[in-house]
């Protein structure tokens, strides 16, 4: 069973945001959680938000066992660009792109065979 969760148009670059995306792909949750806290970056407080939200929708579903859930798939997708210009020397315009992310975190249960 999987869990999932989506934001989009979240203002930061998708290069910034694979940064922060790339520490926690693949490991269980709580620590997962615990990386986002202390690190230094814009995005890790997005994704920590991301993660938060799709650890809530798991708990929704009653087959899902919260305690050993992990980060199955995560990755940024690029959204619409925000054009702006500004002013350069002799009555020229540069060109400014304010990019835009959409984040997925996708959980799963981390499969543990039974003891005997």
């Amino acid at each position: 069973m999987e869990a999932k969760a989506v934001v989009k148009y979240v203002h930061t670059s998708p290069q910034k945001a694979r940064l922060v995306v790339n520490l926690i792909r693949g490991i269980k949750v709580e620590e997962a959680q615990n990386i986002l806290t202390f690190t230094k970056k814009h995005a890790a407080r997005v994704v920590s938000k991301v993660l938060k939200s799709a650890i809530a929708n798991a708990g929704q579903n009653p087959n899902i066992d919260k305690n050993i859930l992990y980060v199955k798939e995560i990755f940024v997708d690029q959204g619409p660009s925000m054009k702006r210009w500004r002013a350069r020397a002799q009555g020229r315009a540069a060109a400014i792109k304010k990019r835009t992310s959409h984040i997925t975190v996708i959980l799963d249960e981390k499969w543990l065979p039974h003891k005997k």
